[in-house]
């Protein structure tokens, strides 16, 4: 892959679970971005532990070579909430501005059950019409809103929400302006569809639209797991759901071809977040560089 088309970064989420605080909260905010750079990513997004002043910020990531790529945001369009979500947007987005960060990624968290302790697969939310109409709308009016600083915003689709199957990805994509992204996550497409050949034809499908990718192994036998004893989504996660890439289920090569064929431009996180105490997260995050090195050249 073509070093100045992609970069490479890792999430915090391995180190400090932020929807289980429990989960990695040894783990400090120097640690976490020290091992990242150690393990040799130049780029994080944001977690619950980081400074959120750019003052005090940037110069800790600085020094250690790391980039902010971009940080989760909530919106909740669909239940009605679009000034509220727009006015923390803008203070979202410019906190991530001032960090040089370029990509902004959303979430549709209205009805979302993947805080909560309901079955992900038999009681994840279900938009109505109405509910798609208002969250398209929302999305075209952030993506306007983030364009005038030159940026971009993207949709996390993401297991126990309103946008988690390909045909919810589908009609979102369908309902949304051109200028609204993607935020592929081959996890979330994998743990919803459990097929490989599925979550490549979303990524195929939307290239051109697809502005952030999270790489995101699944272990099959805990998904089977899940699904047989009806389990949440973070009782899937303890579990031990997902996993860095090249050690699930997941072929990542086609993934890379793909995006290397088409000429992707931006960043590919590494984000699977595991039970610290299970996996050592600095060992995982050098296990996913090694793995990415030797299947992209980066």
């Amino acid at each position: 892959m073509n070093k100045e088309n992609v970069k490479l970064a890792i999430a915090p989420i391995g180190w400090t679970n932020d929807d289980m605080p429990d989960l990695g909260s040894e783990n400090t905010f120097q640690q976490t971005v020290s091992e990242m750079a150690l393990a040799g990513f130049t780029g994080s997004e944001v977690g619950s532990k980081y400074p959120r002043d750019p003052a005090i910020l940037k110069p800790m990531l600085d020094i250690r070579g790391i980039e902010i790529c971009n940080a989760w945001f909530s919106t909740f369009f669909a239940n009605g909430d679009k000034e509220k979500t727009i006015e923390q947007f803008i203070g979202h987005m410019n906190f991530l501005h001032a960090m040089g960060a370029r990509v902004i990624g959303c979430s549709e968290q209205s009805k979302s059950i993947q805080g909560t302790t309901l079955a992900v697969f038999e009681e994840k939310a279900i938009f109505s019409d109405e509910e798609w109409r208002l969250t398209a709308e929302g999305y075209n009016e952030l993506a306007r809103i983030a364009a005038e600083k030159g940026m971009r915003v993207t949709l996390h689709h993401h297991m126990g929400t309103g946008i988690q199957t390909t045909e919810e990805i589908d009609r979102f994509m369908a309902m949304t302006d051109e200028q609204v992204g993607l935020l592929y996550d081959t996890g979330h497409v994998y743990y919803s569809e459990g097929s490989q050949q599925k979550m490549l034809a979303v990524l195929e499908k939307y290239l051109p639209r697809i502005f952030h990718v999270h790489l995101k192994d699944v272990r099959d036998e805990v998904v089977a797991e899940v699904r047989e004893n009806h389990l949440s989504f973070l009782e899937g996660v303890k579990k031990g759901t997902f996993t860095v890439p090249g050690d699930g289920v997941i072929d990542f090569k086609p993934v890379f071809k793909i995006l290397d064929d088409y000429g992707y431009k931006g960043w590919m996180v590494v984000e699977a977040e595991q039970d610290p105490a299970l996996a050592n997260p600095f060992e995982y995050a050098v296990k996913a560089r090694k793995y990415i090195r030797e299947n992209t050249g980066l």
